[in-house]
């Protein structure tokens, strides 16, 4: 279990440090800009996770290999920013895939901390949204979770399958690739499709269409 959630917790660190770094460039950031927020887009919600749960000192802190791989993605970014961004909407799909990775591994850290499943679930969400919402107070803008097509709904979900699997006692691999799976594939067919929670109705709005009489 440990090595499971260090191998995923690693994985989304530098997934989501190239989002982040991206983000960065985009903004025409210098090198010290782009390395800041590398480093608060991959470690934020680790940070809160590891405090709530009492895993003192955070392992983004003790741990070498965390501000390493934050360091390493933001230069890789830096200095070859035009071939990342030939993908297809990389500051996206970087951030899916971080989304779906700390989801599942902070539910797996939480549930090995003795939290109960539902909110170790709900850990698992805020270990996937914590960095980018960090990444965007910074850049001054409304954080991607509160506006965009199914973003903490898709963390919870997949951290809820992992949650799922602790309390059936099912093996914990399976479960951590069905979640990250549930997750990345919520988010991508979310920004496909335009699915979105719904959003209240201003003053300004036109009213809903009424439906057909009887």
């Amino acid at each position: 279990m440990n090595t499971l959630v260090l191998i995923l917790d690693l994985i989304g660190t530098f997934v989501f440090a190239l989002s982040g770094a991206t983000m960065g460039v985009r903004r025409r950031l210098d090198i010290f800009g782009v390395l800041v927020l590398s480093f608060a887009a991959a470690l934020a919600g680790g940070i809160t996770r590891d405090l709530l749960i009492g895993a003192t000192p955070v392992a983004a802190i003790s741990d070498w290999r965390y501000p390493a791989i934050t360091l390493a993605a933001g230069t890789v970014t830096f200095f070859w920013a035009p071939m990342i961004e030939r993908l297809q909407f990389p500051v996206r799909m970087f951030d899916a895939m971080g989304l779906a990775l700390f989801a599942v591994a902070g539910t797996q850290k939480a549930l090995s901390y003795g939290i109960d499943p539902p909110m170790a679930a709900a850990l698992g969400m805020l270990t996937g949204i914590g960095g980018g919402i960090a990444r965007d107070v910074l850049l001054a803008q409304v954080p991607l979770v509160l506006q965009a097509e199914l973003y903490a709904v898709a963390a919870l979900a997949g951290a809820a399958v992992v949650a799922l699997g602790y309390w059936l006692e099912l093996a914990p691999l399976p479960c951590a690739l069905a979640g990250a799976g549930l997750c990345f594939g919520l988010r991508m067919m979310a920004m496909h499709f335009g699915w979105h929670l719904p959003v209240a109705l201003q003053s300004s709005d036109p009213p809903p269409p009424e439906g057909p009489r009887r």
